[in-house]
This record gives structure tokens, C-alpha cells and sequence, in this order.
């Protein structure tokens, strides 16, 4: 889809088909547009409805977001790879391009990671199969590379660039392990087990 076309506002007849190709859970209002951008959402994608995007995101295949969140891509962009799970009361921003920060930082997610309660991820870069803990923050710049754990509560500083395999915890988060075969695994079983629940969520909901 290109930007002119994801940048469009859907009529309401659009709106009702859209909904009958590509199951969905969401609010009335909760998907909204701004600076003539309006979210793409892929297959199967549930947004709870207390939940708020808006803007320049696009959203892969099987995502779930959960209550109380915010994705906000309203100054740089926001792409969310297929089967992450942004969880309960999370917030995803970024920062826009000035006389601070020549080119912004968007906001990159990869496939298969687990957004854990309450996280801030603010314009960094985050690989595929990765578990953000609850409470974390993870800021400007970073790069999170695949199969990385970022243990519960930890602050990632601006630019730091977490290594593949590796365990990370602390507030500033520093390398604690290389993470077992056990909890590699895990990475993969957390997010197939939320595309399993999101999808009870969907069997349930009036809008599919």
C-alpha cells in the first residue's frame, strides 16, 4: 500500500467492508487520523478499544494491542512487525526531526515481540523475537537486536545497542547472560500465545 493510499480517509461503506475482509476488534473511534495520515492495519489485527493509534503507523498481521494504550506516530513514523503484542498500558512514540535531531527517531518493531505492561518505547529500534519486561523504557536511538530479554523495570539510554542473545536488566540496563536455549524458546512461545489469545478476543467481538 502506498502512502498516498494508506493516507486516505475510508468512507463508512469502505469502512464496513474493510471490517467484513479483515476481521477486526476496536472501537469506534479509537483508529484515528492525523496530518492527513490514517493507520494500516493488517490481517487480523485487534486494537482494544480503549486503546488509541493514530498516524503514520502501519501494523502487521495477527498484532495485538491491549488496554490503555498509546501509539502515537503523529511527528515520524511507527511500524509494528506480524504477531507482537503491545501490552496493557504501554506507550509508543517517537521524536521528530529538528533543530535537535536532524532526521527524528521513528519507531521500528520487529516480528514476535512481547511488549511487556507498561513499557515506553520512544523512537527505537527493536529486532524480532524480543521481550521488552513490564515497566521498561527504552529511548532515542537504540537498537535492540533479534533475541534479546530486557528484564522488568530496566532504562535503556539513548543510542546503546542491546547484542543479539544477550540478557539485559538494570536502570542503565547492562548485559547480564547470554540468554539459555530455554529462553530463547520462550521468545517465540510468548508471542504465539498472545496471536492465540488475541484471537479468542476476536472469535467474541461483535465488529468481525
Amino acid at each position: 500500500m502506498s502512502h498516498d493510499d494508506r493516507a486516505k480517509v475510508i468512507s463508512d461503506t469502505e469502512y464496513e467492508q474493510v471490517k467484513m475482509s479483515k476481521p477486526s476488534y476496536h472501537g469506534p473511534d479509537n483508529i484515528r487520523s492525523y496530518d492527513g495520515m490514517t493507520p494500516s492495519l493488517g490481517e487480523r489485527v485487534m486494537i482494544d478499544p480503549s486503546a488509541v493509534v493514530l498516524g503514520d503507523l502501519v501494523v502487521g498481521d495477527d498484532v495485538s494491542v491491549w488496554p490503555q494504550c498509546a501509539i502515537r506516530a503523529d511527528m515520524h513514523l511507527i511500524r509494528i512487525g506480524h504477531r507482537t503484542n503491545i501490552q496493557d498500558n504501554s506507550v509508543l512514540h517517537i521524536t521528530h526531526a529538528g533543530d535537535f535531531s536532524e532526521a527524528g527517531w521513528p519507531l521500528t518493531i520487529g516480528d514476535d515481540v512481547t511488549v511487556g505492561h507498561s513499557v515506553v518505547l520512544h523512537g527505537c529500534t527493536i529486532g524480532n523475537r524480543v521481550l521488552v519486561g513490564i515497566g521498561s523504557i527504552v529511548m532515542d536511538g537504540v537498537t535492540v537486536e533479534d533475541e534479546v530479554m530486557i528484564g522488568a523495570g530496566s532504562l535503556v539510554t539513548p543510542g546503546k545497542t542491546l547484542k543479539r542473545g544477550w540478557l539485559y536488566a538494570g536502570s542503565p540496563a547492562k548485559p547480564m547472560r547470554e540468554i539459555t536455549e530455554r529462553e530463547r524458546s520462550f521468545l517465540s512461545y510468548s508471542a504465539q500465545n498472545y496471536v492465540k489469545l488475541k484471537n479468542r478476543f476476536l472469535d467474541e467481538s461483535p465488529t468481525k
